[in-house]
């Protein structure tokens, strides 16, 4: 199996566990040992134990992560359920137009009960504020939210508009909280079930959950370590054939991550939203060093087809790593883009197209290997060299056509086969010619639709060679 590396295996600069940590503790968590420097907090000299109040219900900070400068703020949930009002949401605006002027990172810890009831439309007007900031940051700096506690409105909100989500397993965040739900709905439900951690990463808010705030901590450390553009000493993959990983028959499913460890440096993915929209894998890793976005069908799930959800899922993953100067690598292994009334109706055109638009206006370095199959609307859909891809790979067994030969088949020789003695050996045979004229990677590779044809032990020294060739070109 492919090794994915948890978000807590990341080291931090303070090296904590989890116990009711305070603001301070957890800004302190995220940040290198001795780097942090509280701004705005009005942090009381009064200590309760190892925690510190922030004035307000909020910490603001700058620290350093890996060396590099990273603004932070802690919502703390002990003061007036950590719920936001205008000196509340002036702290916070001040660490998000900070780190714009310095294009540093901001991460935030977020734990709110939303606006305070008793500062009515200033609460509000605070928010607004926030969201206007948010978006203004939003493609220039990342921007990372831990949910370490409940959230409801604004602060469900707020974490919607950054880039990551990263959850507890004690947080959830809502619109309107349960009481609300039960008195105008008369729904009965707790706090996790109405958005808890299992609920968000399975619908896509959710990018990453985690035990406890410092396990969240290490994962925005992750995060980050994989967009600051620095080089990392090289670890060499799983070893194996990745090749030996896909199964000949096109049917036979296989978990496309252990072709990734085959791949990549150490075996390491740090996959993203890993429940939600299963048949599309998405996540950070690195090759000979370098930080890339890996997009790739899952055929475990639903025989890796596209749906409405992937290409939502796929469509904001490569827009964010093109925002962040992430080289592509996208590994094709898909049948199309999955038929039916439910798929028309949830709008499988519009999601679709998002993520041929997100491949097509990328301008980061972006590779594609096909690995078995690539037919359809989803093979363009897929980082194809037509809609833009610097170099496309494909493993010499690998198929690449409209459709299957043997739907093929049944639509252009219909006529044929039914006439024939035997119907079925009749398409078998014509399944067998139309592939071998139509659908073999050789025919796709002198036609000019594939740069090349390499043996899947090579996936990993052409596709870093490329990255080299392509990033040195980039600058």
């Amino acid at each position: 199996m492919a090794v994915v590396a948890p978000p807590a295996a990341v080291s931090s600069g303070a090296a904590v566990t989890e116990r009711d940590l305070g603001p301070v503790e957890r800004l302190e968590a995220l940040c290198d040992p001795g780097s942090l420097q509280l701004i705005r907090s009005e942090v009381t000299s009064r200590r309760m134990g190892d925690r510190a109040r922030a004035g307000d219900g909020v910490v603001g900070a700058a620290g350093r992560v890996e060396g590099r400068p990273v603004f932070c703020y802690a919502q703390d949930p002990s003061y007036a359920g950590g719920s936001l009002g205008e000196a509340h949401a002036d702290t916070v605006v001040r660490i998000l137009r900070l780190a714009d002027r310095a294009q540093a990172p901001v991460v935030g810890f977020i734990a709110s009960a939303g606006a305070r009831m008793q500062e009515g439309l200033a609460a509000l007007g605070g928010y607004g504020r926030i969201f206007a900031e948010h978006v203004r940051l939003s493609g220039r700096v990342p921007q990372i939210s831990i949910i370490a506690g409940t959230s409801a409105g604004g602060g469900s909100y707020s974490p919607a508009l950054t880039d990551f989500v990263v959850m507890t397993d004690e947080a959830a965040m809502f619109l309107t909280g349960p009481g609300v739900v039960r008195e105008v709905m008369g729904e009965d439900v707790t706090a996790a079930e109405l958005g808890g951690g299992r609920v968000h990463e399975r619908n896509g808010v959710c990018a990453l959950r985690v035990s406890d705030a410092a396990a969240g901590a290490r994962a925005a450390r992750d995060l980050l370590g994989h967009l600051d553009g620095a080089f990392r000493t090289v670890q060499p993959p799983l070893g194996g054939d990745p090749g030996r990983v896909v199964p000949a028959e096109p049917r036979r499913v296989y978990d496309v991550r252990d072709v990734i460890a085959r791949v990549v440096d150490g075996g390491k993915l740090l996959e993203l939203h890993a429940r939600w929209a299963r048949n599309l894998v998405v996540g950070f890793t690195r090759l000979e060093g370098r930080a890339v976005g890996i997009v790739a069908n899952q055929p475990r799930y639903l025989g890796g087809v596209l749906d409405a959800d992937s290409a939502q899922k796929g469509a904001r993953f490569v827009r964010m790593c093109d925002a962040f100067g992430v080289p592509l690598v996208v590994l094709v292994d898909t049948p199309g883009f999955l038929p039916g009334t439910r798929q028309e109706g949830a709008g499988v055109i519009r999601h679709g197209a998002e993520l041929l638009h997100a491949f097509a206006g990328a301008s980061v370095p972006r590779m594609t290997v096909v690995l078995r199959k690539a037919y359809g609307g989803a093979y363009i859909t897929m980082n194809s060299k037509d809609l833009g891809a610097h170099l496309t790979f494909a493993w010499p067994d690998a198929e690449l056509g409209v459709m299957g030969a043997g739907q093929a088949v049944a639509i252009t020789h219909r006529r044929q086969i039914a006439d024939a003695d035997d119907p079925a050996a009749e398409r078998t045979r014509l399944a067998d010619e139309y592939a071998g004229e139509h659908l073999m990677a050789a025919t796709a590779a002198r036609e000019g639709f594939v740069d090349e044809i390499i043996a899947p032990a090579d996936t990993r020294a052409r596709l870093a060679w490329s990255l080299d060739a392509m990033s040195n070109e980039r600058t």
